[in-house]
């Protein structure tokens, strides 16, 4: 779990999942990545079991797996946001 949260680029995916569910287009554009970059690391995040995804048509939407995750990293920011 560490191993996976402890990658910048991850963290920031999640970043943004905490505010919204979102496709892999947003998450590019909000992280000014490309597609393919942001599509590899939600495969690393979906089979570690922190994002799920819901289809939607021909759309794919990401959000956190569940209220865990977003302990986990609410507790991780404010720890960060202590020092």
């Amino acid at each position: 779990l560490f191993k996976v949260l402890g990658d910048e680029t991850r963290t920031k995916i999640l970043s943004v999942l905490v505010e919204d569910e979102l496709c892999v287009c947003d998450i590019a554009f909000l992280l000014d990545m490309t597609h393919s970059a942001v599509s590899h690391q939600l495969s690393v995040l979906r089979q570690n079991r922190l994002i799920k995804y819901r289809r939607s048509g021909k759309n794919v939407f990401y959000s956190l797996d569940d209220a865990h995750i977003q302990q986990i990293y609410d507790a991780g920011l404010a720890h960060i946001l202590e020092h």
